[in-house]
């Protein structure tokens, strides 16, 4: 492992910083980041075609009426986004991506397992973001196919990831306050456009719907743990802590309903799935601009998703060999390699998207949910913010051994657990039908393992560590 540079220039700030660190520490001289900035970065990242149709899941998959996909759409995302922002927080102490973090809770070799989970939820969101924003380009221009705007919108996501942090944090910013914009216009089009509410659906509240729709809030949110500190290891260690879980916290949560509930208005008359052609339709001549707007941001700001999935996919190579160097042109390898792969499955997988995606946000919540758990009782808990982050490089683990069974464990038994009470289209658990089939499987699987972990690391004598 290297680091190419022993020094960076801070003058660079005020232009486009070509990133080197990859997944090294962020010394304190080079924490250049702001609370605005952050903010902006997570107002924007939600600025995007795919948050349009998740809201649209209310009212076309769980059948809720407006009101109730809008009350379960915030209740799920004011929850889910305190989750995120706890993680965020813990950027500016240990100044280190998110999942490699995770060799502090589950070992050396067992954090790269937890980075490998990441790797593939990172492609997950890429390729259907890149689905969603070729179906904005394709329903403007009737000549553009999917696949060629899917192609195009990987290319432009590539370029902004290959720079690194600098660009991609400025791109959301730009990004946030002009798709900010245009959503709000839309609302205020839509709501006053009779069409949007002669719905065809019979609509209305239930409760496997409207706790469907909240634990996919909860899920959209905590889908962003794994990024979040791949952003706020850029603030300050002194009081960043506190800025990067508020800036976090706010810009999540506000994207997120602002956009859903736009997405929930076009559930509204959503029958094949298509919600940004519907969305178009409903926005009359203005739509083009919208659509535009919309794919335009989710190519630049879909680089989020290659950056931070390069970050844990370098976490997960380190541990391979001791001879494979994590440098710069490694990053720039793996950001070209991780951008075509999912390419490809956009392309292979866009057919019948929705309901494939309504799936893999569920997956994501049954693995998410206890690895959040584990990492956010170990850190505020049990180490209460002081790790050695040295050992984390170290190829025995240091303090944190080569492979954490009480991590490791705790967070297989988590996903176990949440199996009976599991509600998919592949899979529902025994205990789903007594239930109503509503999904409390991401309640067992938090606080399950969280508790698991707890006893287990306290009959160890586990306390906190000295910082290094």
């Amino acid at each position: 492992m290297s680091e190419d540079h022993p020094n960076l220039s801070a003058s660079t700030t005020r232009i486009i910083t070509f990133e080197r660190r990859h997944i090294r520490p962020i010394p304190e001289s080079e924490r250049h980041g702001t609370t605005r900035g952050l903010f902006f970065v997570w107002l924007g990242i939600n600025m995007l075609p795919l948050t349009v149709v998740t809201g649209a899941l209310g009212p076309s998959l769980f059948g809720l009426s407006l009101g109730w996909t809008i009350l379960a759409v915030v209740i799920g995302n004011v929850i889910g986004g305190f989750g995120a922002a706890l993680h965020a927080s813990q950027g500016p102490q240990l100044g280190i991506p998110q999942m490699l973090q995770a060799r502090g809770q589950f070992g050396y070799y067992g954090g790269s397992f937890l980075a490998i989970i990441a790797v593939l939820m990172f492609l997950g969101f890429f390729a259907s973001n890149l689905v969603v924003a070729a179906q904005s380009f394709a329903a403007i221009f009737p000549l553009l196919s999917v696949n060629t705007g899917i192609v195009i919108c990987a290319a432009v996501a590539l370029v902004v990831a290959i720079f690194g942090y600098d660009l991609v944090r400025k791109a959301m910013g730009i990004f946030s306050v002009f798709i900010g914009v245009l959503v709000l216009a839309s609302f205020v089009i839509l709501v006053s456009n009779p069409a949007t509410f002669e719905t065809t659906i019979e609509l209305g509240y239930n409760t496997a719907g409207f706790f469907g729709m909240l634990a996919v809030g909860v899920t959209w949110q905590l889908a962003y743990a794994p990024y979040v500190s791949d952003y706020s290891r850029y603030m300050p260690k002194e009081g960043g802590a506190k800025q990067a879980f508020w800036a976090t916290y706010t810009g999540l949560v506000l994207g997120t309903v602002l956009v859903m509930g736009l997405g929930a208005l076009v559930g509204l008359n959503l029958a094949d799935g298509d919600a940004m052609a519907v969305l178009g339709g409903l926005l009359g001549g203005f739509g083009p601009f919208v659509l535009f707007g919309f794919g335009a941001a989710s190519a630049v700001i879909n680089s989020a998703n290659i950056y931070s999935g390069v970050m844990s996919s370098l976490t997960a190579l380190e541990s391979l060999s001791g001879k494979i160097r994590i440098n710069t042109n490694m990053r720039l390898v793996m950001t070209v390699v991780y951008a075509l792969i999912a390419m490809f499955a956009a392309v292979f997988g866009k057919n019948d998207f929705l309901l494939v995606f309504k799936d893999f946000v569920f997956i994501l919540l049954y693995v998410l949910i206890p690895w959040s758990a584990i990492n956010l009782v170990d850190y505020f808990i049990l180490r209460k913010g002081h790790y050695r982050v040295g050992d984390m490089f170290r190829r025995d683990g240091g303090v944190y051994g080569r492979c954490d069974v009480a991590g490791v464990v705790s967070y297989l038994v988590g996903i176990v657990v949440q199996i009976p009470f599991m509600v998919t289209t592949l899979y529902t658990g025994p205990l789903a039908e007594p239930l109503g089939f509503v999904d409390l499987a991401w309640v067992v699987g938090f606080i399950v393992p969280g508790v698991l972990y707890i006893a287990w690391k306290r009959a160890q004598g586990a306390g906190p560590a000295i910082d290094s």
